[in-house]
């Protein structure tokens, strides 16, 4: 599977703890992160990361590129809900796209480990027999 790791500045621990918790689990997919996250992760763990630019200079919107072309299968999001984001609106299309192309997103870490635990159970493998032309 395709896992995208995104987190807000004051969230960059958690989902880094995150990603070393689940390190082995991980270890079996195709990971990508918006800059500093995936930075972070790549220097505590031993995953390969695909890093794309920062979220407020347009992370954001390559890792939306990829679910609207169907080549993401899950997006875990630790959004800072306490704190106004400058690029709001990108964060909200992010999202949007999820819904829109039915892609598994989390963005807390409760929902997160439940879709991860999923993930390993094989709650997840519909996503495996996607079919690009059946999106919209």
């Amino acid at each position: 599977m395709k896992i995208a790791l995104v987190a807000h500045d004051k969230k960059k621990e958690d989902i880094v703890n995150f990603a070393i918790a689940y390190e082995s689990l991980f270890q079996g997919h195709e990971m990508y992160a918006t800059g500093t996250t995936g930075k972070r992760i790549m220097e505590a763990t031993s995953l390969k990361v695909h890093r794309f630019q920062s979220g407020p200079l347009g992370g954001d919107q390559q890792i939306g590129a990829l679910i609207a072309e169907n080549e993401l299968d899950l997006l875990i999001f630790l959004r800072d809900p306490l704190m106004a984001q400058p690029h709001e609106p990108d964060i909200i299309a992010l999202l949007r796209l999820c819904d829109v192309h039915n892609i598994p997103v989390a963005t807390n870490m409760a929902t997160a480990e439940m879709l991860l635990r999923g993930t390993q159970r094989g709650d997840l493998d519909w996503r495996l027999k996607k079919d690009v032309s059946t999106q919209h």
